[in-house]
């Protein structure tokens, strides 16, 4: 704790109060000797910075004249700036401007102080440094603090946004403020909230802060049980989310489908929350999959934009005329259990027919029904396909899939299959 404040000479008083004018001008060109960003600025904000080192100076003298002591304030130096320069103006420039008029006063310390007061004048001025530093730095840790929680309030809003699918003009001025106005590549991430202390904000923080890691934008929140968040920037979002999965709670982690921006973050949030639901149906599923993965276990819990996808997916490259032997061929496989030989004896054609189809039916679908989950997708999507059919009038035999006529059932060559 500093001891009482010596008071100057009258001699030395008035001789400081006279150069005030003097030190201001000996600070800017200071300034503009030593200091790169300063010179970069325009006439105008250099012109404002320059007030306030006289801001700076003036409430030096005014403070060296205190009969009394009292803290200077960091709030008034800026008192007459526009507020534009000290939002643009950092921490560390705002110490550049101190010190540089610690300098100034300091070169000038003989010429000013009276005799026996130079010490009192140098260790003053130090003193003054220091007490303004203290506030400048208080000053901006709390305008931090704001701006923290301004932008926290921000995000929140963002992915509310994104979650309920309201993609208007206040979501996009909202995301231009966070600097996600022209984001590329999104994707919607969700898992269980890990349990830390502190409660959301730490986990919030050290998600967002380990995503920057791999140089990928991110917006996160807490929403109850569930950590969600944005990321932007990346085709590879399953990637970052494996090298962040410790970041999340228990259970399964789903990535939503990549979106070209922010305002069609909806869909990929839909599906990514979809995935997120179903993902218990499937006990062995990765601990980070992607939304379409669970597809066939979203459609079975309602999601109708699933069944849609799958029917577009699978059932309707196969049911096209062209494709007709490739569907009753999966038709078939799936009924015998994924046997060659009992699927060759109900179609009437060799097993290699029956495992070239099965080739063909992985190009043109994607999906290869001799790997048992995928040959459950087909199975689902196959089902959903013909639940979306007109109802078959009574007597008419078995379903369209099935009326197309067997071809080829003599021959035993792929190659004419």
């Amino acid at each position: 704790m500093s001891g009482p404040r010596q008071h100057p000479s009258e001699a030395t008083s008035r001789a400081v109060e006279r150069s005030a004018g003097e030190l201001a001008t000996l600070a800017s060109q200071r300034m503009e000797e030593h200091l790169r960003w300063y010179r970069e600025l325009s006439a105008e904000e250099r012109s404002q910075v320059g007030l306030v080192a006289q801001a700076g100076i003036s409430q030096f003298i005014a403070w060296f004249h205190q009969e009394e002591s009292h803290q200077p304030s960091a709030i008034s130096i800026f008192a007459n700036a526009p507020q534009e320069l000290t939002r643009s103006v950092s921490l560390r420039q705002t110490l550049d401007l101190v010190r540089t008029v610690v300098d100034v006063v300091e070169s000038r310390v003989e010429s000013l102080a009276g005799p026996g007061d130079e010490q009192l004048l140098r260790e003053s001025v130090l003193r003054f440094s220091r007490e303004i530093a203290f506030a400048a730095a208080e000053v901006y840790a709390g305008a931090a603090e704001a701006r923290g929680a301004w932008d926290a309030r921000l995000e929140a809003l963002v992915v509310d946004a994104v979650l309920r699918g309201e993609a208007d003009d206040s979501m996009q001025s909202r995301a231009s403020a966070l600097g996600w106005g022209d984001v590329a590549d999104v994707t919607f991430v969700v898992g269980s909230t890990p349990t830390v202390a502190g409660g959301a904000v730490p986990a919030v923080d050290d998600l967002r802060r380990s995503v920057r890691q791999h140089r990928v934008e991110a917006l996160a929140i807490v929403q109850r049980s569930r950590l969600i968040a944005i990321l932007g920037g990346t085709r590879e979002a399953s990637r970052v989310v494996e090298a962040v999965a410790d970041c999340f709670g228990p259970g399964p982690i789903v990535v939503g489908p990549t979106v070209p921006h922010l305002f069609a973050a909806g869909r990929s949030a839909r599906a990514a929350l979809s995935g997120l639901a179903a993902a218990s149906a499937w006990p062995d599923a990765p601990r980070v999959l992607e939304s379409d993965v669970v597809l066939p276990e979203r459609a079975l819990a309602g999601d109708p934009p699933a069944g849609r996808i799958l029917v577009e997916r699978i059932y309707r490259p196969l049911a096209a005329a062209s494709h007709a032997p490739l569907l009753q061929t999966a038709t078939a496989y799936l009924e015998t259990g994924g046997s060659l030989e009992a699927s060759a004896r109900s179609l009437f054609v060799h097993p290699n027919t029956v495992r070239y189809r099965l080739g063909r039916i992985s190009d043109v679908t994607g999906y290869d029904l001799t790997s048992p989950r995928e040959a459950w997708t087909v199975r689902i999507a196959l089902a959903l396909g013909r639940l979306a059919l007109p109802p078959t009038p009574a007597g008419s035999g078995r379903a369209a899939d099935n009326h197309a006529p067997l071809e080829e059932t003599s021959k035993v060559s792929p190659a004419t299959s």
